[in-house]
């Protein structure tokens, strides 16, 4: 069984980012509702093929529509551990660039963010976020703070515009579309955020 979270983890990583455990938790909530790992023991993953299409150079649009994609395109999603079969069929093409092209754990930070997440390799970000939900914690962490979020994470409250800063920074500029700022509000409020 893969380590999960406790409370005192969050609390920890909330005093770490000077933050409000509800507000930390309200992330986590969105990212990887209910566990940074799948049922059969896997860890949560998302395959993006239009990051794997720009860090191969679109080799592989032609030949490998599904896994390699010049846009963003929501119906190429499987999930669950289909998500990891399209990782494999990625790696088998280039390695380094499927494991960075792959959001990973319960905060699905992208592979190719394993530097700001506090990592020396995209191999030692992922070894960590296999490991168990603290170490994707940590990373978290780390992430927030080397990509200077740390004050968006803090102004997270229970209205969507309070969360816009800091769901723009963690998820790009088309947050909106998948309205992340009001699924963090939302979630935060949940948390008992507000009291």
């Amino acid at each position: 069984m893969r380590t999960t979270l406790k409370q005192s983890d969050y609390q920890r990583a909330a005093d770490a980012l000077q933050a409000t455990r509800p507000q930390v938790q309200a992330v986590a909530q969105v990212e990887a509702p209910g566990s940074g790992f799948l049922d059969d023991g896997q860890v949560k993953i998302l395959f993006e093929a239009h990051h794997f299409a720009r860090l191969t150079g679109h080799k592989y649009n032609a030949t490998h529509p599904r896994i390699s994609s010049p846009r963003w395109n929501r119906k190429l999603y499987v999930g669950g551990s289909g998500e990891h079969k399209r990782l494999q069929q990625a790696v088998a093409l280039n390695r380094n660039a499927a494991l960075q092209s792959a959001s990973w754990g319960k905060f699905q930070i992208m592979g190719f963010n394993y530097r700001l997440a506090g990592f020396a390799s995209v191999q030692a970000f992922i070894n960590a976020m296999v490991s168990g939900e603290p170490a994707q914690l940590d990373a978290f962490v780390a992430f927030v703070k080397n990509s200077h979020l740390d004050d968006e994470l803090r102004k997270i409250a229970s209205s969507p515009a309070s969360c816009a800063p800091f769901a723009e920074g963690y998820n790009g500029p088309g947050y909106a579309v998948q309205n992340y700022h009001g699924k963090i509000a939302a979630a935060y409020k949940s948390l008992g955020g507000d009291r």
